[in-house]
């Protein structure tokens, strides 16, 4: 287990080395070779990843065979299909890692276990939530405000790291552009 987690957490709440040795516990590691899948759609999604190293991106295929990319995750974030996780569902999307990562995977029942032992890991799951609500809130609207060039914009302004690190493909895909469209916007944006 890594520093990294344990720091994730203090960040909402504080927690001792014994609590977190404990926490660690109710985890498992797992490394994802790039271009790997942990999640197919019609699985069952089992697990709710917290991203060490690397970069993990949340997908669904078109009725056109177009893979939609909905969400990014790089260390220290999470990601699962959310509704599939609680309520034990098949999932509709894909979870792929973008680059070789290495992730924390915990299960629901286990995760239930969790917060059962430890009610201080029910406060920092609250905010984890909170967050990544809020910031689904934030894009929807983006969506609906901003022009393409615009989203483009706010998206190389405000995380940078996803530009730096995720082919331009993919970007593409999550900004809802096609590759050539994104290309014709980086042109603008250089001249």
């Amino acid at each position: 287990m890594t520093e990294l987690f344990k720091n994730h957490i203090e960040r909402f709440t504080p927690i001792t080395e014994e609590e977190f040795s404990d926490v660690a516990a109710f985890f498992q590691r797992q490394a994802v070779p790039k271009k790997a899948n942990l999640l197919n759609e019609g699985e069952v999604c089992k697990y709710h990843y917290f991203v060490l190293s690397g970069c993990l991106r949340k997908y669904f295929v078109t009725e056109k065979g177009m893979e939609q990319t909905t969400d990014f995750a790089i260390e220290n974030w999470w990601m699962t299909d959310l509704m599939a996780y609680e309520r034990r569902l098949p999932t509709e999307f894909y979870i792929q890692a973008v680059e070789p990562s290495d992730v924390l995977r915990i299960d629901q029942a286990s995760q239930e276990k969790l917060l059962l032992a430890f009610p201080k890991m029910e406060r920092y799951f609250r905010f984890v939530y909170q967050r990544a609500y809020a910031a689904s809130q934030m894009r929807i609207k983006y969506l609906y405000d901003f022009s393409k060039e615009e989203i483009y914009q706010h998206l190389t302004s405000h995380f940078p790291e996803f530009v730096q690190r995720v082919p331009q493909q993919l970007i593409a895909s999550f900004l809802g552009f096609t590759p050539e469209y994104l290309s014709e916007i980086r042109k603008k944006r250089r001249s």
